[in-house]
């Protein structure tokens, strides 16, 4: 559940396969809409874990979360880790935030490739809908880009 920075006021979230960075949803919403109201939009129910940065802090406090069976790996606030920094906990944490990281990294591939690739680095329309209906396109075409050497493995046999 990554946000794409882009100018216009408004947000782009996904949920990736971190397995295979393909993305499987795109909520676009205005800019003042907060990423933790969203979370549940973006889980299709088949999740065992879920890892967001630290503007989904709550998220398993919240009522349409109840239900949910996932568990919610999210970002501890910076504030919070260099606090326990010199402490003997502190070590520890700093790991499990490293290792938060590192998974939540794999996603970004997705908007590497929207970004560089498809060279949509800022808005062109006016309007939310225009803008959703854009990117779930590219993010789209990216999943294709991605998983080409899936969708080009033959193992050998002929395509006829």
């Amino acid at each position: 559940m990554q946000r794409l920075q882009c100018s216009e006021h408004d947000e782009r979230r996904l949920k990736c396969e971190w397995h295979r960075s393909l993305v499987h949803a795109v909520i676009g919403t205005a800019g003042n809409v907060s990423d933790i109201s969203q979370a549940q939009a973006l889980l299709h129910g088949e999740e065992q874990a879920a890892f967001g940065d630290a503007g989904y802090q709550g998220v398993e406090k919240r009522p349409e979360s109840a239900e949910a069976t996932v568990t919610w790996h999210v970002a501890e606030k910076p504030s919070k880790v260099k606090a326990l920094a010199g402490k003997a906990l502190g070590d520890l944490v700093a790991q499990l935030e490293h290792a938060k990281a590192s998974i939540r990294a794999k996603v970004e591939h997705p908007f590497h490739v929207v970004k560089n690739l498809f060279k949509h680095r800022k808005t062109r329309y006016k309007g939310l809908a225009k803008n959703t209906a854009q990117l779930l396109s590219l993010f789209g075409l990216a999943n294709l880009v991605l998983a080409r050497r899936w969708l080009l493995a033959t193992d050998g046999k002929v395509v006829s």
